[in-house]
């Protein structure tokens, strides 16, 4: 019987994490698989509460952590063993550590195999806020993480003082409850939150004669010129995969016409951007380009090898990505292939010349991913506390984020510089992969990210000008605060936002691709009450509410 519980219980969270990626999902999980108690778990203790923590840390104890590999390593190392930062990492802490790591892509399942399994490690790097069924108070009540507040109270003193100087970020990172969790991911600069947004080849232009694109009526014209005059088979192209204009959600072009891809808000109210007449203007405006040939014909498959592709044949000129892995990827790519290439980012869209675009890509503070909890089993919890610390005291901080000096950073008047083993590395490896061998300020992880990584990271002035460029938008009055729902709630509303986020795929589809006429929007609104959106609003607006209160 046992076995069959985990069993299903495995093949339910699965089934839902798949479902739903805008929410945290369903919250089928059963009563504790590990319901052993904190107390009697924890180490036993001679500093006093919050003392100071001196590293190297003496212990003989080898703990286990459990986390992906970092993308930017796929092809460089295979394990976090293998990784010149994790073997420093455990060298400046004194705390030895055995790796494990779910396969490419595939996190969310193993996790949950791994929590049915009752088998768990130390510490668990998971983004517990938004990617967890139930989310983090869930996953407490369970019993598979800790609940950490006593924990930081005692072990953590970097992390709680710098949670008390910056209380607008102690908000984002516990419940409603008041419980905190994980060991966060903070940007540690206003700055860090802003890397995506349109780009455009500033060459063509120039060539062309045409301004930088502000409103849609001279995107379209800016399309209209690349694909009859520069040869753009697919003059704008994105990446749809797992779901068409991913990054619709950060309101790249949707956003001229007053609306996302998400829930926002608008005047204290919040809303569901598919269900506006907003998004219907945008679904006609991108029907008339794609009937054009101004959209890349295969954008309902495009993924991010096929905008690789796009990118440095020439076929396109305009698309939607980040500064360092758009940006500073591809304009190698595209010099290789003309000399004369430059991209450059854009503004985001407008209707009218001299708007402030309504929305853009902007993280929150405590960005999503990196987090890092101990679980409720282990039996070194003061050890995985102390560890965790690490990365936002003074040393942590500059390991983290730079490395070890006279290796990865030298200091130049005070400033941490890049050494060239990072920065024009002999392996011949992109700057992301050099970076993410010797350092962790270029992902996420527990510590506070600083902004002379970025400033760094974007070598090129086209890079730092476009994050720039991207900032100059309403986003802080329309997007919502990291807020989370019940367990209650999150199961009620993962089945709501699978059926909703089929629809508005179909919907989103079928108009532009013109399977269906721009009118049949109005039988989606239609649909979308039937799968009780307004309750998905009465859940956002509670959760919002909560959230204002803590």
């Amino acid at each position: 019987m046992k076995k069959n519980k985990k069993k299903m219980f495995t093949m339910l969270v699965a089934t839902s994490l798949m479902g739903s990626l805008v929410v945290a999902c369903s919250s089928n999980t059963p009563t504790a698989v590990n319901s052993a108690s904190p107390k009697a778990t924890t180490e036993g203790t001679t500093a006093p509460s919050g003392a100071a923590v001196t590293y190297p840390l003496k212990v003989d104890k080898t703990l286990t952590y459990w986390g992906e590999v970092t993308g930017n390593l796929t092809g460089v190392k295979a394990a976090h063993a293998d990784v010149p930062f994790f073997q420093d990492w455990q060298k400046k802490t004194g705390v030895n550590l055995k790796f494990s790591a779910p396969p490419t892509n595939q996190a969310a399942q193993t996790l949950n195999v791994m929590l049915a399994s009752g088998e768990l490690p130390d510490m668990i790097e998971f983004d517990w806020q938004g990617a967890f069924p139930g989310g983090p108070e869930k996953a407490i009540k369970d019993g598979y993480i800790l609940k950490l507040n006593d924990t930081i109270d005692k072990f953590a003193p970097n992390l709680k003082k710098y949670l008390k100087e910056h209380p607008e970020v102690d908000k984002q990172v516990k419940t409603d409850n008041g419980s905190y969790y994980s060991f966060p991911f903070i940007r540690g600069d206003d700055y860090l939150r802003v890397f995506q947004g349109p780009i455009v080849r500033k060459d063509w232009l120039d060539d062309l004669g045409l301004p930088v694109p502000q409103t849609i009526d001279e995107w379209y014209t800016t399309l209209k010129a690349f694909k009859e005059k520069k040869g753009a088979t697919a003059a704008f192209s994105v990446v749809s995969v797992p779901r068409p204009f991913n990054e619709l959600a950060n309101g790249a072009f949707a956003g001229a016409f007053g609306v996302t891809r998400d829930f926002f808000i608008d005047n204290g109210t919040i809303k569901f951007g598919p269900a506006e007449k907003g998004y219907k203007d945008f679904l006609a405006t991108f029907h008339k380009w794609y009937e054009e040939g101004l959209i890349d014909k295969n954008f309902a498959t495009a993924d991010g090898k096929a905008l690789d592709a796009n990118m440095a044949s020439g076929a396109t000129g305009v698309t939607v990505q980040n500064a360092g892995g758009g940006i500073g990827k591809w304009q190698p790519l595209v010099t290789a292939k003309d000399p004369k290439g430059v991209l450059i980012g854009a503004p985001y869209p407008v209707l009218k010349k001299g708007d402030i675009a309504m929305y853009g890509q902007k993280d929150p503070a405590n960005a999503p991913g990196g987090m890092v909890a101990i679980t409720a089993s282990s039996k070194n919890i003061e050890t995985a506390a102390k560890l965790l610390d690490y990365g936002y005291s003074e040393e942590g901080h500059m390991f983290f984020n730079f490395g070890t000096e006279g290796v990865s950073y030298k200091l130049e008047n005070g400033y941490p510089k890049y050494t060239d083993l990072l920065m024009k590395n002999p392996d011949k490896l992109a700057p992301a992969q050099a970076l993410s061998l010797y350092i962790r300020g270029n992902y996420n992880g527990p510590f506070v990210q600083d902004k002379r990584y970025i400033e760094q990271y974007l070598a090129l002035q086209s890079q730092r000008d476009a994050v720039s460029t991207w900032q100059k938008t309403d986003v802080d009055k329309h997007k919502l605060p990291p807020i989370t729902a019940t367990p209650e709630e999150s199961t009620e509303l993962a089945k709501i936002m699978t059926d909703l986020n089929t629809l508005v795929d179909e919907m989103t589809l079928k108009i532009i691709l013109g399977t269906e006429p721009v009118d049949s929007f109005d039988k989606y609104l239609d649909k979308f009450k039937s799968v009780k959106l307004s309750r998905a609003l009465e859940i956002k607006k509670a959760s919002l509410d909560r959230y204002s209160k803590r």
